[in-house]
């Protein structure tokens, strides 16, 4: 036994847990996204990621950026976050509201504003730069990729004879970015490489053959180019290492000018980045902190030197195939064509994602002309990409330990980037982690909940000084530090205190799709219970017995007051309302699970609850927005707050409320298609919680529209050639929308109810399948169709028995989900086989 050879067996992923026996399936095609030269635009740069740090990777030739970020960069200290001039201006507000002066009001509001947020920041950049014959290669050689199977990112091209390759990826395991570069000659390799940023910094290398960069972040937030060391405070320190490893028995290394390093005649190469920050949390002074980021560096470097490229690799990969393995989809278009009473059998197409370039064997057709192609072909491979596009940037922003994802995940170029790169609680920063639950990737939500715990100290202050009202609040913007206070300027978009409560709606989701309920005690019930107190407290007596919101805003909306004018404050708005009964639903079905009913707050919550507003119809049938149905100026307005209640909440339903289903809809023809990804995105989501197949389709479409970055102003919305969603310019967001959305239009649940394939476009994914989605009751959902029709379904449930009602085109059946089972369905819903896991 001594000579025998232990094998790593890894357990099978979700996704092959379940194999369906009524429909073949089809082999799946490459989860890539390709490029046909290097970038011109960072847009069109690799993101790579391992939740902390990050890296654009440009794949140039002759000269070659990896554009870097670790996510504690940002500029400032933590803040006071309260107004005590605030309650007098809040009396003022209230009082003009009262009396119907909303414009007064509005103007009136600007008081109660408080400070920016502070801006995320860029670590900095990998320069590779190697010999001039790497300006002749040849063209049609180079290839670009994203393999979203590996998260690898891939260069090749050939000069002359020698074909060069680059490999890069970011290890959480090992917390380090990785760079391979080879040629195919031995000693045809000769670069050299060195460390630059935009921030003030200093660089030296060694003869360790190692670059150390050191740094700081702004301790205010002004640009580095308008400060000077001595003016500004000092804020976040950063270092990050590179160290250099080539091949034995041929190369060697020289240290140029005390910060490059040149490699000459070696086989191959490897890069080892990695970084570290003085940050220490929202609520330590960078002045203060202990932590000293450059032997931090070295100390994570050391940890790891002596394992091969193939370890870190190997780390990597079943790190994260652990988590993107989890889920599988594959769609189709349909293999017949229906025309008249006749069945025609189509010609053979190739599909696009097998098409080749300028002749060449291996030249694949480039992603974003595929996203052009998508318009006229409407290639269902490109969904499925798009779909696992979204999962993979958020297992590669938002790690279990890392920061909260923010308006750009971990990816940023500037110093300035658009909107501070922070986090904005009125859409953006809830939407990044829509998918998790559904998408099947509950870890990569616990920073949110960290961050939460953070905002709810931070926000107990705001609420106490700003409203003199207990729990906690958070406005709509925030950042590293934690800001609970409302943002600067004008009230339309400032004054917005609902930020945390739609946050915590997010924590009882959480326990609804895990079914843990030492989360919902530990975590999710005390900051539930803050939330409510807040909004207890901040709730007013108000016209006809109902309890109001005063000041209230639509985020970002303005209205036409009575006199004519334009005003953004008034009472109750539709999203406040809708928001709280949603965190108020939240806490009573909390406390049932934990037996807390006698709780205080939960009595105050049941004599609230039925004392809210209900949600109204206007006029022309749409939702009201506003307690009043006033004019709106702007009917287009990329914002759909008012709907709320239908998705991502849940007190609007197909089933229970049709007349308020029947405006949505409304409302969503009178909204428009056009708007910015993140608005596209969330339309899919309500289309599809109507079981509109049809316009959550069309809103799909609307978004696969390629950007040109030189003229990104004429675009609404809209994907850039890696596929990051546009604004424009680039948010996250979208991605992330994206994949829920697609998710939402397959599977809806309640911890009761599964839906399968609600809104499933019957005409444009004819057959498909898709595994290892995630239902509420903590039930795993797996579903084959074909020609638009259900086949089969698997269900189970690894430690939670449950019971589910399965609908499925109007018909229902109710069955018991054991844990530790796969149960198979067929059609008409029966069960037709079980097996264990």
């Amino acid at each position: 036994m001594e000579d025998a050879e232990w094998v790593l067996v890894r357990k099978p992923a979700e996704k092959d847990l379940w194999a369906p026996s009524l429909v073949e399936e089809e082999s799946s095609k490459p989860l890539k996204v390709t490029f046909s030269g290097p970038a011109k635009h960072w847009t069109d740069a690799i993101p790579i990621g391992n939740g902390r740090l990050g890296a654009m990777v440009w794949g140039g030739v002759a000269s070659e950026k990896l554009q870097l970020n670790e996510d504690t960069l940002w500029t400032g200290t933590p803040g006071n976050y309260t107004n005590p001039k605030a309650p007098e201006a809040l009396t003022e507000v209230r009082k003009l509201v009262d009396s119907g002066k909303y414009v007064e009001a509005t103007e009136a509001a600007v008081k109660l504003s408080g400070d920016p947020s502070d801006v995320y920041q860029l670590l900095g950049d990998i320069n590779l730069e190697f010999d001039d014959s790497h300006l002749n290669y040849a063209e049609e050689s180079y290839s670009r990729e994203l393999d979203l199977d590996t998260a690898t990112a891939s260069i090749k091209y050939s000069v002359g004879d020698v074909e060069y390759t680059r490999e890069h990826f970011s290890s959480n395991p090992d917390q380090v970015i990785v760079t391979k570069i080879s040629g195919s000659k031995s000693g045809s390799l000769t670069f050299t490489v060195s460390l630059d940023s935009k921030l003030h910094h200093n660089s030296h290398a060694n003869s360790k053959n190692q670059i150390i960069i050191e740094g700081s972040c702004p301790g205010k937030r002004i640009s580095p180019k308008f400060l000077s060391l001595n003016d500004n405070p000092k804020g976040i320190q950063f270092s990050a290492v590179l160290d250099l490893q080539i091949s034995g028995g041929s190369g060697v290394i020289h240290v140029l000018d005390d910060k490059k390093l040149r490699v000459e005649g070696c086989d191959w190469a490897v890069l080892l980045l990695v970084a570290s920050s003085s940050f220490e949390g929202p609520f330590s002074k960078a002045s203060a902190s202990k932590r000293n980021p450059t032997s931090e560096s070295l100390t994570a470097l050391n940890s790891i030197r002596n394992f091969s490229y193939s370890d870190l690799y190997a780390h990597h990969l079943d790190d994260y195939q652990n988590l993107f393995h989890r889920v599988s989809l594959q769609l189709s278009k349909s293999s017949k064509k229906i025309l008249g009473d006749k069945t025609l059998e189509p010609k053979k197409l190739t599909p696009i994602s097998s098409l080749n370039l300028k002749g060449s064997d291996d030249a694949l057709v480039s992603t974003a002309d595929r996203v052009k192609s998508f318009k006229t072909d409407e290639d269902p491979s490109l969904v499925e990409l798009l779909f696992q596009y979204g999962r993979y940037l958020l297992i590669s922003c938002s790690r279990v330990g890392t920061q909260v994802a923010n308006l750009q995940g971990i990816w940023n170029k500037d110093i300035e980037p658009p909107w501070d790169g922070a986090q904005h609680l009125n859409i953006n920063l809830q939407m990044n982690y829509w998918p998790s639950l559904p998408c099947n990737l509950r870890e990569c939500q616990e920073p949110l909940f960290d961050y939460t715990s953070s905002l709810s100290i931070n926000g107990s202050k705001t609420a106490k000084v700003n409203y003199e009202a207990s729990g906690w609040v958070v406005h709509q913007v925030s950042d590293i530090w934690a800001k609970t206070s409302p943002d600067r300027g004008q009230a339309v978009w400032a004054l917005w205190p609902m930020g945390g409560a739609w946050i915590c709606t997010h924590l009882w989701e959480h326990y609804t799709y895990t079914m843990d309920k030492d989360f919902l005690k530990n975590k999710a019930y005390p900051l539930l219970e803050g939330c409510t107190l807040f909004l207890l407290d901040w709730l007013i007596e108000g016209r006809g017995g109902y309890l109001e919101t005063n000041p209230s805003t639509s985020p970002e909306h303005m209205f036409i007051a009575p006199d004519g004018k334009q005003a953004s404050v008034s009472y109750s708005s539709t999203m406040d309302i809708s928001i709280i009964k949603e965190v108020f639903s939240a806490i009573l079905s909390a406390a049932e699970v934990l037996g807390r009913t006698q709780d205080a707050v939960v009595q105050k919550v049941r004599e609230a609850q039925p004392r809210l507003l209900p949600t109204k119809i206007a006029r022309d049938g749409s939702i009201m927005e506003w307690a009043q149905d006033f004019e709106d100026p702007e009917v287009h307005h990329r914002h759909v707050s008012h709907l709320f209640g239908l998705f991502p909440g849940h007190t609007i339903t197909v089933e229970k409320t049709p007349d308020l289903c029947k405006a949505v809809e409304n409302s969503l023809y009178k909204r428009g298609e056009e708007g910015p990804g993140w608005s596209t995105m969330w339309k899919t989501a309500l289309w599809a919680r109507l079981h509109n197949s049809e316009h959550a389709y069309r809103m799909v479409k609307h978004l696969i529209d390629l950007v040109d970055p030189d003229h990104e102003a004429d675009f609404e919305g809209g994907l850039y050639s890696n596929l990051f969603t546009a604004h424009p310019p680039f948010q996250i967001d979208a991605n992330f929308g994206f994949s829920a959305a697609v998710a939402e239009m397959l599977v809806q649940s309640t911890i009761k109810d599964l839906y399968l394939l609600p809104a499933l476009p019957r005409d444009k994914w004819a057959n498909g399948c898709v595994k290892g989605l995630k239902a509420r009751g903590r039930v795993t959902v797996n579903i084959c169709w074909k020609e638009g029709d259900l086949h089969e379904v698997g269900l189970w449930s690894e430690d939670h028995s449950s019971i589910k009602r399965l609908h499925y085109r109007g018909s229902t059946v109710t069955t018991n989900i054991s844990s530790g089972r796969i149960y198979t369905f067929n059609r008409q819903l029966k069960c037709v086989r079980t097996c264990c896991l």
